[in-house]
């Protein structure tokens, strides 16, 4: 009987030794609380020793946003007049010399009479942005495609000046800067309203999902066939699949597709390093080091001493096979034997 009582006893001590741990650790963090440890300059991270602040410069790295109420707007200013040449040497390989758009790249100007005609005007700088904000941050963070962010604030401010001259919004001799953004009024203003919807949270179904093995992707051989269904014995999803088997003709429709959308703004004109489609002699070079690794580079990316590519030509809806047609595509143009490796 003793023995039980002992036991039991030493049970009820550990349960007490427990809850006066779990007391002192809550009074030791509303101690921390109550002094003032959470307030905004307090690094927080010393009470789990993980992690750092961070510094003014590395916050600077990132906070770049500029906003349509002009919180962001950096320092520098620019006109339309200086920034034509940045323009042309730039931005008007891809986007035409006069914003008027190349392939399919977008179009930059439009006239602002196609916001009169409809709830869905063309959708250009000058037809359907509602801010300028929206054009300074873009260049800024995202221009030009293939080097982004190397553009000083100067430079973005004369660009995105020569851009809006383009669509009869401001003068060429107009200043833009942080003083006269507020003075800027787009076309557009005004036809943007706040989405008063309540967020909605669906619910995921995940039950009588089709099968993947029975997804078959069809192409449309433009130029070649009627319709997709002509090119079914092409694709990954036919049963007839059969790459090496591909009448060349067919392969160089399927690749010139490709090259157009995702290839040709770098590799027509040899833009940032890029061997031009015509450049026998350097397409060669490159196929020495197997096929296999051409298809890599064009599907990866590649940094490389002259220039860099972008992994799928930035166009990362494209499939693997797409832009291995397009590679295939390039050489058959230049009369380059393909072989595996």
């Amino acid at each position: 009987m003793n023995k039980i009582i002992e036991i039991k006893n030493q049970k009820l001590l550990r349960i007490i030794n427990t809850l006066v741990l779990i007391s002192v650790f809550f009074l030791y963090f509303n101690t921390l609380y109550a002094n003032g440890y959470t307030e905004k300059n307090t690094n927080q991270s010393k009470l789990f020793n993980i992690g750092k602040t961070a510094s003014k410069k590395e916050i600077a790295g990132w906070d770049i946003d500029v906003r349509p109420d002009g919180h962001g707007l950096p320092d520098g200013s620019g006109t339309a007049a200086d920034g034509e040449d940045l323009y042309d040497e730039k931005c008007s390989s891809c986007h035409g010399t006069f914003g008027e758009g190349e392939g399919s790249w977008p179009k930059l100007i439009g006239e602002h009479s196609s916001i009169k005609t409809g709830i869905s005007p063309e959708k250009t700088v000058g037809t359907f942005w509602a801010s300028p904000s929206t054009l300074i941050d873009y260049i800024h963070r995202a221009m030009p495609f293939t080097e982004p962010q190397s553009l000083s604030w100067d430079e973005t401010w004369a660009i995105s000046a020569y851009v809006l001259y383009l669509n009869d919004i401001i003068e060429e001799d107009f200043i833009f800067n942080r003083e006269s953004f507020a003075s800027v009024k787009m076309p557009n203003f005004g036809n943007f309203v706040t989405d008063q919807r309540p967020d909605v949270h669906a619910i995921r179904c995940m039950k009588n999902c089709k099968k993947v093995e029975d997804i078959s992707i069809k192409v449309a051989l433009l130029g070649y066939a009627s319709g997709a269904e002509d090119a079914d014995q092409y694709t990954s999803g036919g049963s007839n699949s059969q790459k090496d088997e591909t009448p060349m003709e067919i392969k160089k429709t399927l690749g010139q597709e490709t090259y157009d959308i995702a290839c040709k703004i770098c590799h027509d004109q040899g833009v940032a390093g890029a061997p031009k489609i015509e450049d026998s002699q350097a397409w060669e070079a490159r196929l020495k080091q197997g096929i296999d690794q051409l298809f890599a580079h064009a599907n990866e990316g590649f940094q490389g001493t002259n220039g860099f590519m972008p992994a799928k030509g930035g166009q990362s809806q494209l499939t693997e096979k797409q832009v291995n047609d397009a590679v295939e595509y390039i050489l058959i143009k230049n009369n380059l034997q393909m072989e595996k490796q």
